[in-house]
């Protein structure tokens, strides 16, 4: 195959048409900020899955590829890559000069195609990073289910005690020089060299790992960990901030437009961080349902001319189920469990809620631009013809995109539905109203509004004799103090693509699998005993699997899986949520950032277009017309 050679020219003529002197108008000291509800939860990036950890994550460490403002793969520390025999085979030709440094920018050692090694036989060893990121590399590459499968059976500590000797033997990955890496993959995969921007095959020096241990690796912090990306944090205050500083190593430091700093205040909510905004200490805003509807309506307001409206993200909203709810002693909450097992009661929430107001949360003016009616998000993959997945999953289900109602919703069904569920959920002896219990931090007033806004929906489109939302509130941390106690009955969750395939978001919902993140972290399907439902998930689990064989044909891969994805929502084993388009006023030009619909890269403070002075409305219509 070809040489992308395109891209590099690409990327060559975005680079040279940045201006990288600073102008007076520019930021150098970005001040952004975050929720303390979505603080981080670990800074080992290989096993991180979250959003949390990656936003922030991906700062530090430089992949084989990126991508850029529209979406396209480019060139990162792999200068070139190609393939010889269509798509099973691809060679990355890296860049020379790349170095690993600490949080205080000391050279540690040499980044080289060795370390690419490291990190995927990281990856797939199941005593060091159990499971994590595993799902991508055993469908892709050769041998790797073999070793993921090997260091399972070896046990953890003789496991941990791997080096990559006998990675090399199993998996399909060569690196013959420092600077030549060759993926061996199951088939010809075009998509393949999307993966190259996601963790799972990201570098780890092994030089780390004989410094601190494969146990101080799996627990590190920002002050043990190593950096080849072009920030290091340089300092950290959980729950209170985050300092990001520019490498001063970075080997590309001369082609890239970097902040000096970048300090990620923590608050209890977007309420708090408007104050914060308002008295001129962060560069940004994200607005809520009061603070927009407060500025848009009045046009004195300081801020009425700088309103926007921002680029949709790439994550796509559902509420997630658990089917094997606890209650606080423990034991197992068998009302929630029975009633969820059932599918005429899930049928009538999905029928039945009309969250036209609750997605005014997020967007006051165009609520409807956020509805979703899909598990994957959109443009991930597009077909031959160029249709977009995702209506392809809405041509199954019959649904097709309106700007003016609430899609999904049908009074008639969720009324059928719901009769047919109190029938047959009193005969099981299932307490009415079931109690829907949702967790919501205790301090994010923002979180409470948008809870209540969904307890009213579901009793004023359902009534109050069948569900009633239960809100109740933890600490910190969601995953010690809730998730892992299994103390919820829903959550309402975004997830975003890893790569260019819809695998990525149906892989994660399978029955008895490792490497499924949601059955395994949040909807306990592995623990269900109702066999109709583990039936529907079997059964929708192999038409995932029939859709993951079809490697040969695309659009043929692609039209299995809208199939599964379809009969996974007329089934209502989730129901698809939303989608964050939200208004902002900024400094911040999105449209000069990193954009794609799958990866971790599209939070990197890289190349960024800032001013020092608020965007108006007008700025930002010229931006999205590409002028």
């Amino acid at each position: 195959m070809k040489k992308y050679l395109s891209f590099v020219l690409a990327l060559v003529l975005v680079l040279t048409s940045i201006a990288f002197t600073a102008s007076a108008d520019e930021i150098k000291d970005l001040r952004a900020y975050e929720t303390i509800a979505r603080e981080m939860e670990t800074w080992c990036y290989h096993y991180s899955q979250a959003a949390v950890d990656l936003n922030v994550l991906s700062n530090f460490y430089d992949h084989l590829l990126t991508n850029d403002a529209n979406g396209a793969l480019v060139p990162c520390v792999a200068k070139e890559w190609s393939s010889p025999d269509g798509g099973q085979t691809w060679i990355f030709k890296l860049n020379e000069g790349v170095t690993w440094v600490d949080y205080q920018g000391n050279y540690k050692a040499d980044c080289t195609a060795q370390d690419w090694v490291t990190g995927l036989e990281w990856v797939l060893n199941y005593g060091k990073n159990q499971a994590a990121n595993t799902s991508m590399p055993i469908e892709m590459i050769k041998g790797a289910g073999d070793y993921y499968a090997y260091t399972k059976e070896l046990g953890e500590e003789e496991a941990k005690k791997l080096g990559t000797e006998k990675f090399l033997e199993m998996v399909g990955l060569e690196a013959p020089d420092d600077y030549t890496l060759i993926y061996h993959c199951v088939d010809k995969l075009s998509y393949f060299p999307s993966v190259a921007c996601y963790n799972c095959l990201a570098p780890l020096s092994a030089k780390l790992i004989e410094e601190i241990g494969v146990d101080g690796y799996f627990g590190a912090d920002y002050t043990t960990m190593w950096y080849n990306g072009p920030y290091t944090c340089s300092e950290y205050i959980y729950q209170n901030e985050k300092v990001l500083s520019k490498n001063e190593a970075y080997w590309n430091k001369d082609n890239v437009k970097l902040f000096d700093t970048v300090t990620i205040k923590m608050v209890e909510s977007v309420d708090v961080a408007f104050q914060w905004f308002s008295a001129g200490d962060l560069d940004y805003i994200d607005l809520n349902q009061a603070n927009l509807s407060t500025i848009y309506n009045n046009e004195g307001n300081e801020f009425h001319g700088n309103l926007v409206e921002a680029r949709p993200t790439k994550y796509s909203y559902q509420m997630h189920f658990c089917w094997d709810k606890k209650n606080e002693d423990g034991s197992a909450d068998t009302n929630w469990n029975t009633a969820i097992a059932n599918e005429n009661f899930r049928l009538a929430l999905y029928y039945g809620l009309d969250i036209t107001d609750y997605l005014a949360r997020t967007n006051f003016i165009h609520p409807l631009s956020c509805q979703n009616y899909c598990y994957t998000a959109n443009a991930v993959s597009v077909n031959s013809e160029g249709k977009d997945y995702t209506q392809m999953v809405r041509d199954e289900l019959g649904l097709q995109y309106d700007s003016e109602k609430f899609v999904r919703a049908d009074a008639a069904k969720a009324a059928e539905y719901k009769a047919k569920a109190i029938e047959e959920l009193t005969a099981a002896g299932v307490e009415l109203p079931v109690k829907m219990t949702h967790y919501i931090m205790g301090s994010n007033q923002t979180a409470k509004d948008s809870a209540d806004t969904l307890a009213q929906i579901i009793s004023d489109c359902l009534g109050d004799d069948l569900v009633v939302l239960e809100i109740r509130t933890y600490v910190s941390k969601l995953n010690t103090e809730v998730r892992d106690p299994q103390l919820a009955s829903i959550y309402i969750n975004g997830w975003g693509a890893d790569f260019a395939d819809p695998v990525n978001f149906l892989g994660q919902e399978t029955y008895g699998d490792d490497n499924a993140y949601y059955s395994k972290a949040y909807s306990k399907i592995n623990n269900a005993t109702d066999k109709k439902l583990i039936a529907t998930y079997k059964e929708f689990t192999d038409m995932v699997n029939t859709a993951k064989a079809i490697t040969d044909d695309l659009d043929a891969r692609y039209a299995a899986f809208a199939k599964a994805e379809a009969f996974w929502i007329q089934h209502a084993l989730t129901i698809p949520w939303s989608y964050e388009v939200t208004w902002k006023v900024t400094s911040i030009n999105e449209y000069s950032k990193i954009y794609t619909a799958y990866g971790n890269q599209s939070e990197r403070y890289v190349n960024w277009e800032t001013n020092s002075d608020l965007y108006t409305t007008e700025d930002y219509e010229a931006f999205k017309a590409g002028k």
